[in-house]
């Protein structure tokens, strides 16, 4: 736009006085900070990380336990040691390298495998993608179809604007507002001082009072086509006061703000009246913007919301958003296998004693958090 263009639109009166209307709401409609509030906004609460952060630090030094043990069975490993239980022979010999080496594969099987879901992020030759970068078009159309479907979809989010009567609630917040603001002289004194300036700028403008004038005279027209009689004496009134009608209705255009000046009080009464206008039409009010509501609901389209949001992020970002989330769990899987391969190792040493012996153990853990859970 030229800078004429602008100096025109700013010089315009009827855009100045809308911009002193706006000054005006924006001066005396500003809620206040000290008002009370509908309902506070209740912030979700940061899940407690504290027990699994314990196990995870209970689990941390194990590979570096598996680690040393496997450093120091070359250097001592139960070498010709024996001992016989109820007759049964148990070789400890070379039991330090066995547990260390399947703690240690555990622990590196599922390090790998955790990995191999993120990295590489970018596709290479030999090495391929992870699997969450690779899939990353499924993963937030999966997602995105999730969410909508069972998370936020349209008829849930009606349900809860019906359940909290928000609209209700806000409705009468804002009346409050607007009694509360409509009671204040000085915005009755601006509001009064506006409408009078807005009325004397616009019957001032020839273009305005052009318009009217040529409107009133085509329904004077249409009213008067069968009545010649009055259409007659009209022609012979303007005909002696030396007018036409166009002029002496533009005439009686221009004595409008005196007339409004004296009949501005009427103001004070309709913004008297306005509030109770308003309380008496709360239920229709109502109705009007739950429906306006339900159909920007309606309208709103969850699943391709979410689907393109997931889509702009790259594969950095979308793997920093999942262990963000799930950073903790996929540790303590990491090293939990360095746990589970340690008794694996101890199966490979003595399979059916070690068998035995772990059956006993998992069944009494099985047995107990099964009382605990009743």
């Amino acid at each position: 736009m030229s800078s004429n263009n602008k100096s025109n639109i700013s010089d315009n009166p009827q855009n100045n006085q809308f911009e002193k209307l706006s000054d005006l709401l924006t001066t005396h409609l500003e809620f206040d900070e000290n008002e009370p509030a509908v309902k506070s906004v209740q912030r979700l609460k940061k899940p407690d990380k504290t027990p699994k952060l314990r196990i995870l630090s209970i689990l941390k030094p194990v590979p570096w336990l598996l680690l040393a043990l496997f450093i120091f069975s070359f250097l001592w490993d139960f070498n010709g040691y024996m001992v016989s239980i109820f007759g049964i022979q148990l070789h400890f010999e070379g039991i330090l390298r066995i547990i260390s080496v399947s703690g240690m594969i555990g622990f590196l099987t599922n390090w790998i495998a955790i990995t191999m879901l993120f990295r590489p992020l970018k596709k290479r030759p030999l090495l391929g993608q992870g699997l969450i970068p690779a899939h990353k078009e499924r993963i937030a159309y999966r997602l995105a179809r999730a969410v909508s479907d069972d998370l936020i979809n349209p008829s849930l989010i009606q349900q809860k604007i019906h359940e909290s009567k928000a609209v209700t609630r806000y409705r009468r917040l804002a009346l409050m507002h607007v009694r509360n603001v409509t009671s204040r002289q000085s915005f009755r004194n601006d509001l009064k001082t506006w409408i009078l300036e807005y009325i004397s700028s616009q019957v001032h403008d020839p273009v305005f009072r052009k318009k009217i004038s040529a409107h009133i005279l085509a329904e004077l027209d249409e009213a008067l086509q069968d009545k010649i009689l009055e259409k007659a004496a009209l022609k012979t009134y303007s005909f002696f006061r030396g007018q036409t009608l166009e002029e002496f209705i533009e005439d009686l255009l221009t004595k409008v703000p005196v007339t409004a000046e004296r009949s501005i009080v009427f103001i004070d009464e309709y913004l008297d009246e306005l509030p109770a206008r308003i309380e008496k039409n709360s239920e229709k009010i109502d109705d009007l913007i739950t429906q306006g509501v339900y159909k920007l609901v309606n309208q709103l389209n969850v699943q391709k919301l979410v689907e393109e949001n997931l889509r702009t992020y790259d594969e950095e970002k979308l793997e920093n958003m999942i262990r963000n989330a799930t950073n903790e769990q996929l540790k303590t899987i990491q090293y939990l296998g360095a746990v589970l391969g340690t008794i694996g190792g101890f199966v490979i040493w003595e399979p059916l004693l070690s068998l035995a012996f772990l059956s006993l153990v998992f069944g009494a853990v099985f047995l107990v958090d099964w009382q605990l859970y009743r």
